[in-house]
């Protein structure tokens, strides 16, 4: 028995544009993570049709997502970046995943309730089912953490759930094979094939909110411009932005008790904190007591300076299609042997023939 090696995966869909709170909430921590992990970065695009079957233009926009990671810093030699149809194993588990987990789980999970509404009986089974292929995405890899905002821990949690089970359910039959690593459960030590990855939440701004309305999340699907900073808007765009954004008239205060029921001033200090790498104390500390005329103005210049080089760059690798392929078509090759070394063993633990 051995013990589960580190490693990281993410995902992002191709839907849209990319905005500040992709960037901030996880593009930027893959690039920092890349230097103390091995990392797998994945461009979702199987799950860009659960709750949106038709596509004006699925490639671009995969294309898009993957310019972005490499834009940002992200070394697609040193680790894996593909987009998840390439690897078929993905689906393959899922579906084992999708026998695992109980429709109960499925119907608690709030992302479901939201994008279904009030009409769910007409959703799609594919968004239902979401976060089986999520988990899927995971633990094809056995990956132990994954970067995640605050809206996707009720996944991960299931994704630990469906591990758990799945170790739990198959522990006599792991141990047989020789293929797990001892895992305490309660009071009980099983044989389990899959960890129970860790999210990594890190930074003063791992939920960016919207310009135009601080109590919801900066959204691609908005239908305000003005309510997201997207990654390849220029700086006269990114400045008018800020310059717009919702505030109220008091000062900015001085202690983060000031920030409570103030939700656009408390995500306008999260964005600077987390582009200046700071915290949202220091930020308070230099503009405490100043009003959202001085304030805006420097968050503007501070935005314009981190995410200008990046979309220039984004729009400089997106031009050469034929190297953004090239990196899709690579990181699928190596994924894929990554995953069917997994789903074999994975058979075989089921009792699935494939030889």
């Amino acid at each position: 028995m051995s013990s589960f090696k580190p490693l990281v995966f993410s995902g992002v869909q191709p839907t849209g544009n990319l905005h500040l709170g992709n960037y901030l909430g996880a593009i930027r921590k893959f690039v920092a993570l890349q230097e103390s992990h091995d990392c797998i970065y994945c461009v979702v695009d199987l799950h860009s049709i659960t709750a949106q079957l038709v596509h004006d233009d699925l490639p671009s926009q995969t294309r898009s997502i993957t310019a972005a990671f490499l834009a940002a810093g992200i070394d697609p030699e040193k680790h894996i970046v593909f987009n998840q149809a390439r690897v078929p194993q993905h689906a393959e588990l899922a579906w084992i995943f999708n026998c695992v987990a109980r429709i109960g789980w499925m119907n608690r999970m709030t992302q479901f309730k939201d994008k279904a509404g009030k009409d769910r009986e007409n959703a799609s089974l594919g968004l239902l089912a979401y976060p089986s292929l999520m988990a899927a995405d995971i633990l094809v890899y056995r990956a132990t953490h994954v970067p995640v905002g605050d809206d996707q821990k009720q996944h991960l949690e299931l994704t630990r759930d469906i591990a758990a089970k799945f170790n739990n359910d198959f522990s006599r039959r792991i141990g047989e094979l020789g293929i797990g690593v001892e895992m305490t459960m309660g009071d009980e030590t099983l044989n389990g094939f899959f960890p129970l990855t860790e999210p990594l939440i890190e930074g003063p701004a791992t939920r960016v909110m919207s310009l135009r309305d601080g109590t919801k999340k900066m959204s691609k699907s908005d239908p305000s411009d003005l309510s997201r900073i997207n990654l390849t808007d220029d700086a006269d765009a990114i400045a008018k932005k800020i310059k717009k954004a919702k505030t109220d008239p008091e000062p900015l205060p001085s202690e983060l008790a000031g920030l409570k029921d103030r939700p656009e001033a408390e995500n306008l200090v999260g964005i600077y904190a987390a582009l200046a790498e700071t915290s949202r104390e220091a930020v308070m500390a230099e503009f405490g007591g100043r009003q959202f005329s001085a304030f805006k103005p420097a968050l503007a210049e501070l935005a314009v300076e981190k995410l200008a080089p990046v979309a220039a760059e984004m729009r400089r690798i997106s031009a050469d299609r034929a190297y953004v392929d090239a990196v899709l078509r690579d990181g699928g090759e190596r994924a894929g042997a990554l995953a069917e070394a997994t789903m074999k063993q994975v058979r075989e633990i089921v009792g699935l023939l494939d030889d």
